[in-house]
């Protein structure tokens, strides 16, 4: 059944992974040029459906919309590049509506092939989707509140998750040979609760971070001083600082989550490499999991060098990009490890080993 990739059925559902990876990059770039109010109203932007809104119309429209003038003040004004930013987010959004209606069509036609359950992975992949818009209108509404862009920022890291598990499953069914699909059930069911609290964690590291960057509109980033050592890895110079200000405490909230998170990945994969070792199979997850924490080393890095890198004038806002992308894959990687587990278990027509 294995074609040529730009053949295959399981290519959709790639593409939109591609293409909700660019939807969060782009939204990553409007909370760093803090734009997420240029577009004051939904679906529209200052009333038109274009990004083209100067000054002294963004002026007027407040005037007649007082009660969605911008949170820094009726006399804030918006480049032309951040109202484009944002009006180009919410283009993407609603391209992207398109092929995930193609996806859950063809999904339904082929269930002979790949079955009901993917077929309504589509489905909930499209149910997602608005979710997602209505998620993003709530975001506006509220001015970007910390809750809203966690919650918009989760949502789409869950989208493109179901995305991603869409596609591994249809090119299992397509024929893929992975070593992982004929791990035993046993090595299988001892890995579950591991790759759940694998999973479980960096997601929670993620909302985190959400909140964090945009608590205050993402202005405690100051808060631990800047510069090394001072301001990363220690706070203020001190590793255990005094909390003497909300700044200091989310600071080390963010700091302290990812460290915990940290100490849970290495303990998890260096058990799971253990019993890889030990019964000799499931060298795939085990590579898994160390993969899912590279990316946790690497991101501590990234969000380092945001700190230590930034002078008193300004930060170096395309590292925080960085380290917004770098957390969503870590975890679209941790997600993958429960992706590769339950269809180990398909393939033994056993889903989760529950009725042993």
């Amino acid at each position: 059944m294995d074609q040529p990739w730009w053949k295959r059925p399981s290519t959709l559902p790639l593409a939109l992974v591609v293409m909700a990876l660019l939807i969060i990059i782009v939204g990553g770039t409007i909370r760093i040029h803090d734009a997420g109010e240029s577009c004051p109203d939904w679906p529209e932007c200052f009333g038109t459906w274009g990004f083209m809104v100067d000054e002294a119309e963004q002026a007027a429209y407040w005037e007649e919309n007082p009660d969605q003038v911008d949170s820094r003040g009726p006399n804030h004004r918006y480049t032309t590049f951040e109202i484009f930013v944002e009006w180009f987010h919410r283009l993407l959004v609603g391209i992207i509506a398109i092929p995930i209606l193609i996806n859950a069509v063809v999904a339904h036609k082929l269930k002979s092939v790949y079955g009901d359950g993917l077929r309504n992975l589509a489905v909930v992949s499209g149910v997602l989707l608005v979710i997602q818009a209505i998620a993003g209108a709530v975001t506006v509404y509220f001015d970007n509140a910390d809750w809203t862009v966690a919650m918009h920022l989760s949502l789409a890291s869950i989208f493109t998750s179901l995305l991603v598990w869409q596609y591994i499953a249809m090119r299992a069914q397509e024929g893929a040979d992975w070593a992982f699909l004929s791990t035993s059930k046993d090595f299988l069911k001892r890995q579950k609760n591991r790759l759940i609290n694998i999973t479980v964690s960096v997601f929670i590291l993620l909302i985190l971070g959400a909140w964090v960057s945009s608590t205050s509109g993402g202005q405690y980033n100051q808060a631990c001083s800047i510069g090394f050592p001072d301001g990363w890895p220690k706070c203020q110079g001190s590793i255990l600082p005094s909390i003497d200000g909300p700044g200091v405490l989310v600071q080390m909230v963010h700091r302290f989550g990812a460290a915990i998170v940290g100490l849970v990945l290495i303990l998890t994969s260096a058990k799971i490499r253990v019993d890889a070792r030990d019964s000799g199979e499931g060298e795939g997850f085990s590579r898994a999991t160390e993969v899912v924490t590279g990316f946790w080393i690497l991101n501590v890095f990234i969000g380092g060098m945001y700190i230590v890198l930034a002078d008193p004038q300004e930060f170096p806002e395309f590292i925080s990009l960085l380290h917004l992308v770098f957390g969503v894959t870590s975890f679209i990687a941790a997600a993958v490890t429960l992706m590769m587990l339950r269809l180990a278990y398909l393939r033994k027509s056993d889903p989760f080993g529950e009725s042993e």
